[in-house]
C-alpha cells in the first residue's frame, strides 16, 4: 500500500477500484464450482464469481491484477 501511494504522488490522475466488485468479476474456474455448492432450506447454490472468504482469493485475484 505504502508503494502504492508513493508512486502516485505527483500524478495528475489516480484511479480508484473498487475491491469487493473486482473480487466478484473474476470468474471460478467451471470444474471448481462444485467446490464451492452450498445448500440452504431454499436450494442448491455455488457460486460462479469469485467471493470473499475462500481459500487463496487475495493472491488469485493479485494476480489477475497483475496480468491485466
Amino acid at each position: 500500500m505504502d508503494q502504492m501511494l508513493q508512486k502516485m504522488v505527483g500524478s495528475e490522475r489516480i484511479s480508484m477500484m473498487d475491491g469487493f466488485s473486482g473480487y466478484n468479476q473474476v470468474r471460478i474456474d467451471p470444474e471448481d464450482v462444485l467446490n464451492t455448492t452450498l445448500t440452504t432450506l431454499w436450494g442448491t447454490f455455488a457460486y460462479i464469481r469469485m467471493p470473499f472468504g475462500l481459500m487463496n482469493v487475495g493472491a488469485t485475484f493479485q494476480r489477475a491484477m497483475d496480468f491485466c
